[in-house]
């Protein structure tokens, strides 16, 4: 296959990072469920709309369920332990019900056979991470049943995925501070150091995301990302596509750990961010990634 030239000179892609929900297996809209189930049968307080939908999306437990708390205005009786409580229980039930979404067991089954397209690091497998803000415990649940068999999350090497309660993660420094998706770039890394390889650059990772939080995260981790949307929330920010691609949304309030880095956002227009509708969209070559035609019939989709 002949090798396409980045654009704007960029290099190659040598690394792709993942979030999860949303993004590679359909959790988001799962949760969606249980979140209004436990707002209208317990609290008789209304559906959630994109606008707050939109806000809770890429972050940790505890941020997003301290937003829909507040959202929600319920009486100061009812604690936010409880309210977790209650969302937990909701939760165990229907995360047994995870499926992969459109393009997600395609894209992960051909990037385990890509390799870079030019560049110093010509030749060389493209490396995989995941950087969720999921927890191991709900980690677990979600995708249990989808990496039994041979499933293609397992082509996600496990010393590289970053959980949203990793020890090198400290607390307030979730999505949208770029933290987590750096530490998912420092343990591939490591293993290339390892094998005396050179190391990957954040310019040479390529981030997949679905929440506004997340591709500002990826941003300021001084990485290119492809936006995947729901449609809805791609109704939410239209005629905006532009800031969110760029970071430039303000999801990152302010810096709460003293010594830590936010990063820089983007440019409008720079070309380090693609929109995408689907996963079945992507284009490999555009990245630099080569990708053998055959694919390996030996992982389930």
């Amino acid at each position: 296959m002949a090798v396409v030239p980045t654009s704007s000179g960029l290099p190659p892609i040598r690394a792709c990072l993942f979030d999860l929900d949303g993004l590679l297996i359909n959790s988001e809209h799962l949760l969606t469920e249980a979140r209004n189930a436990v707002l209208a049968e317990d609290y008789s307080r209304p559906p959630m709309d994109w606008a707050v939908k939109a806000r809770l999306q890429g972050r940790s437990a505890t941020d997003s369920t301290r937003i829909l708390y507040e959202w929600a205005d319920l009486p100061c009786t009812i604690t936010i332990e409880e309210f977790q409580g209650k969302l937990n229980a909701r939760l165990r039930e229907v995360f047994k019900r995870t499926a992969l979404m459109p393009g997600a067991g395609e894209l992960l089954r051909r990037l385990s056979r890509a390799t870079t397209g030019g560049g110093e690091g010509r030749g060389k497998v493209i490396e995989m991470a995941l950087a969720t803000s999921s927890q191991t415990a709900m980690y677990k649940l979600k995708t249990a049943h989808l990496e039994r068999e041979g499933g293609v999350l397992r082509l996600i090497p496990e010393k590289h995925k970053v959980l949203g309660d990793d020890a090198g993660l400290k607390d307030g420094r979730g999505k949208p501070a770029p933290d987590i998706f750096l530490l998912a770039l420092k343990a591939v890394n490591q293993g290339l150091r390892e094998n005396g390889e050179k190391e990957i650059m954040p310019e040479e990772c390529l981030v997949f995301e679905d929440a506004v939080a997340g591709v500002e995260a990826a941003r300021r981790a001084g990485m290119r990302v492809v936006w995947v949307p729901d449609p809805g929330l791609r109704e939410l920010y239209r005629g905006q596509e532009g800031e969110v691609l760029a970071g430039r949304t303000g999801e990152k309030k302010e810096n709460r750990v003293t010594g830590s880095h936010d990063g820089q956002v983007g440019e409008i227009g720079d070309e380090w961010g693609e929109l995408l509708s689907s996963l079945e969209d992507f284009e490999y070559e555009k990245y630099g990634i080569v990708v053998e035609d055959e694919l390996d019939s030996t992982v389930n989709l």
